[in-house]
């Protein structure tokens, strides 16, 4: 049997060209090399020169870029300039670099943008990729202006770690997030979402024949995700950051978020989306684009006004 992401992919990768997306391999330095979904007029000749302001997604631990945001970059990419990378051992993305971190992630992320000509952008995370959005915030304040995070922590410390562990009822996070088998792919949707249909078996093969490749250096990025409490300190983000956030989230829950604006201070804010869990991106995608939409447009409305 023809497995269904042979045959999905195209269509979805037809679809993005249709509006205006296509595919570009951007060598970070001999050995890492980063996979992009990016407006096709960035890679012609007077690449760079788009007016459009630009945004990044950052995808969760379960998918690579583009099956994880495209219900996004289709509503969104005629009128931003819209970037989704691959991050390290997902997608087309690589490195024979030993480093596991979410340091190492945001700098590969920062010096990729930066090599396709982005000097300051919006970055769009869920889950782990929320987690890298808040560390290149920290990193690199000149290159991200603001934050839309989804379901996410700033870091992974232990006691967050060990609470969300307790909660979905796993041992590990490589338990949950690298299933060994279509039951484990099953759990995986029924967790991360609140009502989403039950996925057929078909489909549960596929996706663990297709999406879990490696599984090696994935579990060493998991493993070095979690710090010590001591270890983490709330950083000072100059950046406006907006939670957007799945009400019935079992991962990192309203709790969570609710700390996590509090850690944000007066620059953060937070709404929930009813009826949603922790792929809310695209459990919801339609209510979730509504208010993706107003935030983006409110941040270039900002900056028209600051200049």
């Amino acid at each position: 049997m023809v497995n269904f992401f042979s045959i999905y992919k195209p269509l979805l990768h037809g679809a993005l060209k249709l509006v205006g997306m296509t595919t570009q391999a951007v060598e970070i330095e001999p050995g890492t090399v980063l996979n992009f979904w990016l407006p096709t007029e960035t890679t012609k000749k007077m690449k760079n020169k788009t007016s459009k302001p630009a945004v990044v997604f950052l995808h969760g631990f379960a998918m690579d870029g583009i099956l994880n945001w495209q219900f996004q970059v289709l509503a969104l990419a005629n009128k931003y300039a819209v970037y989704v990378p691959d991050f390290l051992f997902f997608g087309g993305s690589i490195t024979d670099r030993p480093e596991r971190t979410v340091e190492f992630q945001s700098e590969c992320m920062a010096k990729g943008l930066r090599k396709l000509g982005v000097e300051k952008c919006t970055v769009v995370g869920l889950s782990y990729g929320g987690m890298v959005g808040f560390k290149m915030a920290e990193m690199y304040p000149e290159l991200v202006e603001s934050m839309v995070v989804s379901c996410s922590v700033m870091a992974l410390t232990e006691s967050v770690s060990n609470t969300g562990l307790q909660r979905i009822g796993f041992s590990s996070w490589a338990e949950f997030l690298l299933p060994k088998t279509v039951e484990g792919v099953r759990t995986l949707f029924d967790i991360g979402s609140c009502n989403l249909p039950k996925v057929p078996k078909f489909i549960c093969e596929d996706i663990l024949e297709a999406m879990f490749d490696h599984r090696k250096e994935r579990s060493e990025l998991l493993e070095a995700l979690v710090i010590s409490d001591e270890k983490f300190s709330i950083p000072h983000y100059p950046q406006k950051i907006y939670l957007l956030w799945g009400e019935n989230d079992v991962i990192f829950d309203m709790e969570t978020a609710r700390n996590l604006k509090e850690q944000g201070g007066e620059k953060a804010t937070l709404m929930a989306i009813q009826k949603a869990g922790h792929l809310v991106n695209l459990e919801r995608p339609f209510v979730y684009n509504k208010h993706l939409k107003t935030i983006l447009a409110s941040l270039t409305l900002d900056k028209c006004h600051n200049n």
